[in-house]
């Protein structure tokens, strides 16, 4: 079994432009805004970044045979750890193509299998932010409910991300793997 890391993830990075109302949320509420670029997990824990190289050409053939697509963040959610933890986190949709990617690209380093082994699964989530408890959570979305504009944006690659020890622990994109044949607009 090839070794694995906390230190890298591959995920989908939304486009730039829909960053500004996701980082408003994370920056009162997530305590990872510093660490993590707003993002979609795929794979995490991931290879080592010195071994990005090799498994990327991997998981570029599963991408070329996967088209790209449109994401939107509308609806919020929570995950509740315990009576005094919970995260919010905005479904991406539509949840079957990411699944699918997810699927593809597990299938190609099937020991990276963290996010499957939760009871229902893999879930699609972006988070921003975490509360303490359930009640909080809940009030916390009702209250972003009634002023959240849904997110568009394509999702055209996946990103492979690392980061180095603290203090410079901040992850940075080391490639981008883009979706669907060469050709495609």
């Amino acid at each position: 079994m090839a070794s694995k890391t906390h230190k890298t993830a591959v995920v989908v990075i939304p486009s730039a432009e829909v960053w500004p109302p996701i980082q408003a949320i994370r920056r009162k509420h997530d305590r990872q805004v510093r660490r993590w670029m707003p993002h979609v997990t795929l794979l995490y824990p991931f290879r080592p970044a010195a071994e990005f190289d090799a498994v990327s050409a991997e998981l570029a053939r599963v991408c070329v045979g996967f088209r790209a697509f449109e994401m939107e963040l509308a609806t919020f959610h929570l995950f509740e750890h315990s009576r005094r933890s919970a995260t919010i986190w905005l479904a991406p949709e539509p949840g079957d193509a990411v699944r699918d990617l997810q699927t593809r690209l597990w299938e190609t380093v099937p020991d990276c299998d963290e996010l499957r082994r939760f009871p229902d699964g893999f879930t699609p989530h972006l988070s921003v932010g975490q509360a303490r408890g359930t009640q909080q959570a809940r009030r916390l979305i009702d209250r972003w409910r009634s002023t959240w504009v849904p997110l568009r944006f394509p999702v055209r690659a996946m990103a492979l991300i690392w980061r180095d020890k603290p203090p410079d622990d901040v992850f940075r994109v080391a490639k981008t793997i883009p979706l669907g044949a060469r050709d495609q607009p």
